[in-house]
């Protein structure tokens, strides 16, 4: 939904919190809500609104911070703040300005779709069908919001009616009632009464994804002990087969075609959600606007999986390989996960070399080497490399034992393993150094500096859908059709001629396979706190596997504390989760 950037002016108090970032946008109108939203383009720019909560989370450092940190395949680099979300400290409390700010974003949002819902029937020359149509946009949004914040939040305030002035009361709602009252009604009008994917523009909401949501809000509930367990299941399955069955959506044919990698890893194109069959639903962005600064919530993907690759010999900052901010490092245990004898995923958006491209930063041979013989004494004083060239190397899992000392040494470009080949050897894996995921870099940016980015960020595609619906099956013990669903995602990842080596057996599937098939299939994509939370594995993986998160991670950290500034404005204060202190 490539749609110019609008800020709506609406007589609320979570609104007139979040509209800190919109204020260089275009203002639509001086008049108040009350006139403009009663007037067709009025209403239609309200819906067009109420979208853009998504733009504040969704390929923000925000959302990726909450998703990625604090789990068992993503610890923290070098830079940033907000570590406390991987380290599970004292500082992960009601404070910390993430957990603030999306409480207040999701809000925002809320309110904007009640404001939708609670006016467009009175709306004079907007057709009845038009009406429907938006109204069940604002449903499918409003049930999308309230379920991150209930599965990030736990019990939370619920509200269906639109906000004026200020409020000073709050209710905390059990999550069986949010879930019952607003997020499965919401989305049963959604489904009803939304267009499918191929009637709409890309970006809106659509039948499809209403099916979608759905589907994972039943399996979500599935694992909850109030929840319906293999009743549920049936229902997702049931909701992820009409995904998979009803629509024209295909898996694209090779992995690296989602995101425009080459098998090296390395960026040829940026993959476009409209061309792409695999894509359900989308927050989506226009180049022109990030590029121009019109709209600064741009794709940032592309800044924080990068190692510290601009300050190593031979190198400097440019657009193709990224401005490196070295917030997200994938786990030991995550790069274990890729049989990169048979998976080519990893080798597809995982970043393996850099050529030169800082000609007076090139190394040279020295007398030192040469007497070691590691090249020819002809070669003394002369460039390891030229521009263009190999200048880094990561082998990456499973090929660091190509990589000795005499390798290493006698190499014309400088190779970084899991481990130092030698004594004194620093080109190994730290928090500045690692394995780079490469799926979100955007070369096309104008500078090296731009922080925006124009691709679109993928809320739902047909790979999780299979990997959901397998879930669910496995749930009922039908696990012969759970690898059945397995290997359709496996063979597409498959290396060509490989495809049988990659299939599995009924009797290989278990919720921790089908985690680590989530890990390969989606990396970095957003899922991965949600997933753990939800199948109750966060402790028990983040315990095995982050060793950052380790020493500290709780049971109750499956859900994130109330913000201090709900409980501070709430009179008499609001109810903190358990665990966590004021």
């Amino acid at each position: 939904m490539k749609t110019r950037i609008i800020l709506i002016i609406l007589i609320s108090a979570f609104v007139s919190q979040s509209c800190e970032d919109y204020l260089k946008e275009e203002l639509v109108s001086d008049v108040a809500a009350d006139q403009y939203f009663a007037t067709p383009g009025g209403m239609d720019d309200a819906v067009r609104g109420t979208y853009r909560t998504l733009k504040e989370f969704f390929g923000q450092e925000r959302g990726f911070t909450m998703t990625v940190f604090g789990t068992d395949v993503h610890t923290h680099g070098a830079d940033g703040g907000h570590k406390t979300f991987d380290r599970y400290d004292g500082d992960l409390n009601s404070n910390e300005s993430y957990i603030k700010e999306a409480w207040r974003d999701f809000y925002a949002g809320i309110n904007q779709a009640n404001a939708v819902i609670g006016r467009i029937n009175d709306v004079e020359g907007m057709s009845e069908d038009l009406k429907k149509l938006r109204k069940a946009e604002a449903h499918f949004l409003r049930a999308y919001y309230y379920f991150i914040l209930v599965r990030t939040y736990g019990e939370v305030h619920l509200t269906l009616e639109e906000t004026l002035g200020v409020e000073v009361t709050a209710n905390k709602t059990a999550q069986k009632e949010i879930y019952e009252q607003a997020i499965i009604p919401d989305l049963q009008i959604a489904i009803a009464d939304l267009a499918g994917p191929s009637e709409v523009e890309q970006g809106r909401a659509n039948k499809a994804a209403a099916e979608f949501l759905m589907a994972k809000v039943y399996m979500t509930m599935a694992y909850q002990p109030w929840g319906g367990g293999t009743t549920d299941a049936k229902v997702a399955e049931d909701m992820m087969s009409n995904v998979i069955n009803d629509y024209d959506f295909q898996l694209a044919t090779d992995f690296y075609e989602l995101f425009g990698n080459n098998e090296e890893g390395v960026p040829v194109n940026i993959a476009s959600a409209e061309d792409n069959a695999e894509i359900i639903f989308v927050v989506e962005n226009d180049k022109a606007q990030v590029d121009e600064g019109l709209d600064n919530r741009g794709h940032r993907g592309h800044l924080y999986f990068l190692m510290e690759y601009d300050k190593l010999p031979s190198m400097q900052r440019d657009t193709e390989n990224g401005r490196p901010w070295k917030r997200f490092r994938p786990t030991d245990f995550h790069l274990s996960l890729w049989d990169r004898t048979i998976d080519a995923r990893y080798d597809q958006t995982y970043k393996h070399f850099w050529l030169a491209n800082n000609e007076g930063a090139i190394p040279i041979w020295t007398q030192e080497e040469a007497d070691a013989g590691y090249c020819d004494p002809s070669l003394v004083g002369v460039r390891k490399h030229e521009l263009g060239e190999k200048a880094l190397h990561i082998p990456g899992p499973g090929q660091d034992q190509l990589w000795d000392e005499d390798a290493k040494k006698s190499a014309t470009f400088k190779v970084i393993t899991r481990e130092p080949a030698y004594d004194g050897d620093p080109w190994f894996y730290t928090e500045k150094m690692y394995p780079t995921l490469n799926k979100f870099i955007d070369n096309t940016r104008p500078n090296r500096q731009h922080t925006q980015g124009q691709r679109d960020f993928y809320l739902m595609r047909l790979g999780d859908a299979y990997l959901i619906r397998a879930e669910a099956r496995l749930m009922q013990g039908n696990t012969g059709g759970a690898a059945d669903d397995i290997n359709v995602i496996r063979r597409r990842a498959a290396w060509d001629g490989m495809e049988a080596a990659m299939e599995i057996t009924s009797a290989d599937v278990t919720l921790d396979f089908i985690l680590d098939e989530r890990a390969r299939e989606l990396d970095g994509e957003g899922h991965r706190w949600w997933d753990l939370a939800r199948t109750g594995k966060l402790v028990e993986r983040v315990r095995l596997y982050n060793l950052r998160g380790a020493p500290n991670i709780q049971e109750f950290h499956n859900v994130r504390p109330i913000p201090l500034t709900q409980i501070d404005a709430t009179q008499g204060g609001y109810p903190q989760n358990p665990g966590y202190t004021k």
